[in-house]
């Protein structure tokens, strides 16, 4: 599992960025992790699934509640990733209105969730195997704070606890 210190597992995610105008857009777009953190500042939580109730009432809302706080304590990006492909993050970001502030990055290959040691088995549950619900602050690609949830919890990976940890660790 990681832990901190050490460096944002380097995989492709998947974004869906709908086309001006509402049009149909091309893509989705792949996302390099490593090439994405490089020199920022970026606030990530992991969720196990889109449109669940947890993560659609309070994890995801509570980001973006949180947005300028988080900005302003100096995020450059705010990331949820979830084991979902990104028409459906995208969907959800849109049901949520995160657009601009929120990027929804689908980790539907579980990629991400398997190389940094934090998925669940959810099967019994219909879900199979899913990403375990964490926030982390990674600034420059190295992950500086990480909290992870216990199974079917909701009490360390909240945007206020990541603003916290943010304040607590500026920028040098």
């Amino acid at each position: 599992m990681l832990t901190p210190g050490d460096q944002l597992p380097a995989v492709t995610l998947h974004e869906y960025v709908p086309a001006e105008g509402g049009a149909c857009a091309l893509g989705p777009d792949a996302v390099d992790t490593a090439q994405a953190a490089a020199g920022k500042t970026i606030v990530l939580f992991a969720v196990p699934g889109a449109f669940t109730p947890v993560c659609s009432e309070q994890h995801l809302p509570g980001y973006l509640e949180q947005y300028e706080a988080l900005k302003a304590a100096g995020a450059d990006e705010i990331w949820c990733v979830a084991c979902n492909d990104p028409f459906v993050m995208g969907a959800w970001g849109q049901a949520q209105g995160v657009q601009g502030k929120i990027r929804m990055l689908g980790d539907g290959n579980n990629a991400l969730a398997q190389a940094a040691g934090l998925t669940q088995d959810m099967t019994a549950r219909g879900f199979g195997v899913r990403s375990a619900r964490y926030s982390a602050l990674v600034r420059d690609g190295r992950i500086v704070t990480l909290n992870v949830e216990a199974p079917g919890e909701f009490a360390v990976s909240d945007a206020a606890t990541m603003l916290e940890q943010l304040k607590a660790n500026p920028k040098a």
